[in-house]
């Protein structure tokens, strides 16, 4: 079980690869989501779409946009309680996997708020409630509230999203309109029930094709579910072994892409709350410990990133559709200069800037 060692630059290169960020790629966007088990979605609208803009070659908003009225893809709270956007097959399928994840989430964060509350009658209610007609968290926690005097209606809001399969109905999630976040059930919006056998060995499986090589702690900050070594020591004869620097086992897909350690890595700007910070108890592959605080803040926000050769080297935004500012950590070379100016631009053209588009870069620090 002592494989080769992976050093932090070999582990980077294959999660860039995975995550087509090495070489962007010309699937349709639902392709890519899946692949991707989802974008983080907690900011709506911009993350799902500027993470897939940094992926796809010709990517427009209306192909997402597209994709979420027609439900096919839907925004849903999953991996780590967080929303996310996802096709509708792993809306019914990742949901019943994770539910004692959001089970003991409800419990640990709301529980004292809900002593004496029927959680399954309040669960059935809320149902009733939300099929009838979409609702936002404001209104369907005062609703649930009427019979539950004496309950904080934010609570109970909070114990039906985790009881319940919801999801965000459009316009919420749409590229320059936007909306109230209102929900309804994936089955009744989907017109299919949850997946009743759903497989954990899947879940890690696809986890691995899109972040590996990783270990066990890698798979568990990633979705949020503990208990999972059984699963891998389960499928760990189909799968190669390695080892980090540290000694730690690291579980891989035999033939998915692992780069050589020297492969040329492509600056590029990685949405804000992207899944390829998100996705690893260790994320000094590609973000480097002493920049962590400059990029995840102590209020959950979590900055969009520039990337050269592999590792976070600065942030960015998008401010409304006519400007990226770019704020590197240190002097950037002539040519990743450039190269950041140039992605920037494709995120002006994006999001419509047209000839007043500005790309600014802030004084390195």
């Amino acid at each position: 079980m002592n494989g080769p060692v992976l050093g932090p630059r070999a582990l980077g290169r294959a999660l860039l690869a995975r995550q087509h960020l090495l070489a962007r790629t010309g699937p349709a966007p639902a392709a890519l989501v899946r692949h991707l088990v989802g974008l983080q979605a907690q900011a709506a609208p911009q993350p799902p779409y500027l993470g897939l803009l940094a992926r796809i070659d010709g990517f427009a908003s209306e192909r997402l946009s597209t994709l979420i009225e027609r439900r096919a893809v839907v925004r849903t709270a999953l991996q780590r309680g967080t929303i996310h956007l996802v096709t509708a097959e792993d809306c019914l399928t990742l949901r019943p996997l994770l539910q004692p994840m959001l089970d003991e989430a409800l419990r640990t964060t709301y529980g004292k708020r809900l002593t004496g509350v029927d959680l399954d009658a309040l669960a059935a209610e809320a149902r009733e409630l939300v099929e009838t007609e979409p609702r936002t968290f404001q209104r369907l926690g005062a609703l649930l509230a009427a019979s539950r005097p004496g309950h904080d209606p934010s609570a109970l809001a909070q114990a039906a999203r985790c009881r319940l399969p919801l999801v965000q109905v459009p316009p919420r999630g749409l590229w320059g309109r936007g909306g109230p976040a209102a929900h309804t059930t994936a089955e009744a919006w989907l017109g299919r029930p949850l997946d009743p056998s759903p497989s954990p060995d899947d879940l890690v499986l696809r986890y691995l094709a899109a972040f590996g090589p990783a270990t066990v702690a890698d798979v568990r900050k990633w979705c949020g579910l503990s208990r999972l070594g059984a699963v891998v020591a389960r499928l760990a004869p189909r799968l190669l072994v390695f080892r980090d620097e540290r000694g730690r086992q690291l579980y891989d897909l035999p033939e998915a892409p692992r780069p050589d350690p020297d492969t040329p890595a492509p600056v590029r700007l990685v949405a804000p709350f992207d899944n390829l910070l998100l996705s690893h108890a260790d994320r000094t592959r590609v973000l480097p410990e002493e920049h962590r605080a400059r990029v995840m803040t102590r209020n959950g926000i979590v900055h969009g990133t520039l990337l050269v050769d592999g590792l976070v080297a600065g942030t960015w935004r998008l401010t409304g559709e006519r400007e990226v500012a770019v704020a590197p950590f240190g002097p950037l070379g002539r040519a990743d200069r450039r190269a950041a100016e140039a992605e920037a631009e494709r995120v002006l053209a994006f999001a419509g800037a047209g000839a007043g588009g500005v790309v600014r870069f802030e004084a390195p620090g």
